[in-house]
């Protein structure tokens, strides 16, 4: 497989990228659905935030209410690395199985962490692709678009790493400030030319193989 990870700041449009690739014929796994299925009622991580944070980031029906939660840990380091503590393993243990069943895939696997930088996984990637938004315009989608306080909105986009240190590990640049057009036409550049990438070392490790 020819292993890609995708990341972004919030409301930078990583998830159209992320379907947009998928289109394109990738594999993808979504590290924030996977942390997502780890808390579901009844498993063991959302035992321990219950514990830890209370029955008050519950919603009526006993699912993590992620809104409610997100507010106490962007407002807090420290619980936000807490947070952190309980729910990264199992999510990377899903992610480590989830590339297992792939090993033998031979087109581009994308990997989806919004928090690629910031939990220090950026290596061992053929690839990493960023999609990029300016803080401005981050506040803006996310109090135009998801109603957010602006406040809030710039507490959401203060906690996650600066643009810069993401781009630091880039070999891929997805700008977005335009239309969705625009972004769309330039992830499919992006996904040719992965694609071509993962044909290329294919080709390579065929040649690799020694004849009986």
């Amino acid at each position: 497989m020819y292993l890609v990870g995708l990341t972004g700041g919030i409301a930078s449009g990583k998830s159209t990228v992320a379907a947009r690739l998928v289109e394109h014929g990738a594999e993808l796994i979504d590290a924030d659905a996977i942390a997502r299925e780890v808390v579901l009622p009844g498993t063991s991580t959302w035992n321990k935030i219950v514990q830890h944070f209370g029955a008050g980031v519950l919603d009526a029906e006993g699912f993590v209410d992620r809104p409610a939660l997100g507010a106490i840990v962007f407002a807090a380091p420290d619980k936000r690395r807490l947070l952190n503590e309980l729910t990264h393993p199992p999510v990377i243990a899903e992610i480590a199985d989830r590339l297992e069943v792939l090993q033998a895939f031979d087109g581009v696997v994308v990997l989806d962490v919004p928090l690629l930088v910031e939990a220090g996984v950026h290596r061992g990637y053929q690839a990493v692709v960023v999609v990029a938004s300016q803080p401005e315009t981050q506040v803006r989608r996310l109090t135009e678009l998801r109603g957010m306080a602006e406040s809030e909105a710039r507490a959401r986009v203060a906690a996650q790493a600066p643009l810069e240190d993401k781009l630091t590990v880039a070999t891929h640049v997805i700008r977005n400030e335009g239309t969705l057009e625009e972004l769309l036409a330039t992830t499919d550049a992006v996904a040719e030319e992965l694609q071509c990438l993962a044909d290329r070392q294919h080709a390579a490790e065929g040649d690799a193989v020694p004849n009986d």
